[in-house]
């Protein structure tokens, strides 16, 4: 290997180290139920990062008849995530001799497996009773290792194989996906206790979070992950979630409260990506289009119908009368004709004309049979129509059959 790539690959490792990545220093096949070959370790947020300043090696003391229980006995017992279970120095006193009754006083053992650097990181002689900190916060979780251990769930069944370990790190806590082959079984009387609940595990906030999963600590938000039903709240969740949401809505209502959706979908938080800056002008050629969709957040009497009366754009309410005036402007149909009349505006924006008016507006002015027909037979063709209409006709006669019924005389030059 070149220095180049040997400088790369010392980067990589630190960069893994720095940001909590595992080092494949533990076997797939030691680590517990539910990790997966590609495993990231358990979650950040229940497991906070540790401090693990003392050196112990799980097989030597395994191959040397000890049992989990010799050094963690309160967990057969313990109701609350809160206890802890790593052993006081008092327990290791009895094989290395030591005697950690004042640990203001600690007093080392005979041989060197009894001196404080044999166990204690970063030791040196003469720092006395000085030894670096150490820290397993507790876990943001709601666990008994007590009712586990009467219904004979092994160590094992949670933190893998950890008698084939030296050190045991934060990589042999459960994870979530080990924890459903008991707590995700039919809801039947042979489950027991295991039950498939969220807030059977998680805590449950207070406050303003009551009624929910509490989703905010210290270590950072909680959320699930990619397997658990494609509800990873991803870059791509916002375009997810919908189905996310439609495949189980109880599931999300765990963590969030029905206004945390109503916020969005009944239009009191304007969603740029799903309405974007011009949807105001434009809005009226979607509606017609998918009333349906737009109805599946919007309701017709109390969102469209006030918003429409109060600018003048409805048949009914105060400004009914004054539609022409108020939003077309006084000019609109007059004569003669300026830049204000709405011929012009129709041959500059007719987008804008049809996502308020259809065909059959237009036609009542302009059909060719009057008023007592289609329309009052204003033309809107320009002068010298007629010497290209042959060819427009050819194109595409749609257009003229709008305003014309196909016998109508007035085609025959054009035909």
């Amino acid at each position: 290997m070149s220095f180049k790539w040997l400088i790369f690959a010392l980067i990589a490792l630190s960069v893994a180290m720095a940001s909590g990545e595992p080092t494949n220093a533990v076997a797939t096949n030691s680590l517990p139920p539910g990790a997966s070959v590609d495993d990231s370790g358990p979650s950040d947020v229940i497991f906070p990062a540790q401090q693990l300043t003392i050196k112990f090696d799980h097989n030597k003391h395994i191959a040397r008849g000890r049992t989990c229980v010799s050094c963690h006995a309160s967990a057969t017992t313990s109701s609350s995530i809160a206890d802890k279970l790593t052993p006081p120095g008092t327990t290791c006193d009895d094989c290395h001799q030591t005697d950690h009754r004042d640990l203001a006083a600690v007093k080392p053992g005979y041989d060197a497996s009894g001196q404080c650097a044999f166990c204690h990181e970063g030791y040196k002689q003469g720092d006395g009773n000085a030894v670096a900190k150490f820290v397993i916060p507790r876990a943001n979780m709601v666990f008994s290792h007590g009712k586990h251990s009467a219904r004979n769930i092994g160590c094992q069944q949670c933190h893998g194989a950890v008698q084939d370990l030296g050190e045991a790190t934060r990589d042999q806590m459960p994870r979530m996906r080990g924890c459903f082959g008991c707590h995700q079984k039919p809801d039947v009387a042979s489950r027991g206790d295991a039950k498939g609940a969220c807030d059977t595990c998680h805590i449950k906030g207070s406050g303003s979070e009551a009624g929910q999963l509490k989703t905010m600590f210290a270590a950072g938000v909680l959320k699930p992950p990619a397997w658990l039903h494609d509800a990873e709240h991803g870059p791509d969740f916002f375009e997810r979630h919908k189905r996310a949401a439609g495949a189980d809505s109880q599931f999300c209502a765990n963590c969030h409260k029905e206004d945390f959706c109503a916020d969005c979908h009944d239009g009191r938080t304007r969603v740029r990506s799903i309405h974007p800056a011009d949807y105001l002008n434009m809005h009226p050629i979607e509606a017609r289009m998918q009333t349906q969709r737009c109805t599946s957040c919007h309701r017709e009497q109390s969102f469209c119908v006030p918003c429409h009366q109060r600018i003048g754009v409805a048949e009914s309410g105060p400004t009914a009368a004054k539609i022409s005036s108020s939003f077309h402007g006084p000019a609109w149909n007059s004569t003669p004709k300026t830049p204000q009349h709405h011929a012009f505006e129709a041959e500059r924006n007719l987008n804008a004309c049809v996502s308020c008016h259809v065909e059959r507006d237009c036609v009542a002015c302009h059909g060719s049979r009057g008023r007592s027909g289609f329309g009052g037979g204003m033309s809107p063709h320009s002068a010298g129509f007629l010497a290209g209409c042959t060819t427009q006709m050819r194109r595409n006669p749609r257009p003229c059959f709008v305003c014309h019924d196909p016998r109508d005389s007035e085609l025959q030059p054009c035909r």
